[in-house]
């Protein structure tokens, strides 16, 4: 199990990247969240196997728009965090 926070900047509020950010974390059966930061920035918090959390943050990290993700990603800063025991769901803050 491996967790991670995922700070997302670019042009990716008000355009829907949050609850694409959320449908793509389910289909990979990801636990944890996703909400918008006053600083304009998307953060995810993430939460699963690790080669499904990966390949979360590679999706997120791409800087062209990956097939039918919304807005556009300048950059994407990840660091580990402790695994929440427990946690059953991937929610939109």
């Amino acid at each position: 199990m491996k967790r991670v926070a995922v700070w997302v900047d670019g042009h990716v509020q008000g355009v829907g990247f949050r609850w694409w950010g959320q449908g793509l974390a389910q289909r990979l059966g990801l636990t944890g969240s996703v909400r918008n930061l006053a600083d304009g920035r998307v953060e995810f918090h993430l939460q699963g196997p690790p080669e499904r959390v990966d390949e979360m943050v590679a999706r997120l990290s791409e800087r062209s728009s990956w097939p039918r993700r919304p807005g556009h990603v300048t950059s994407v800063e990840v660091t580990a965090e402790p695994v929440v025991p427990g946690e059953q769901s991937f929610d939109l803050r």
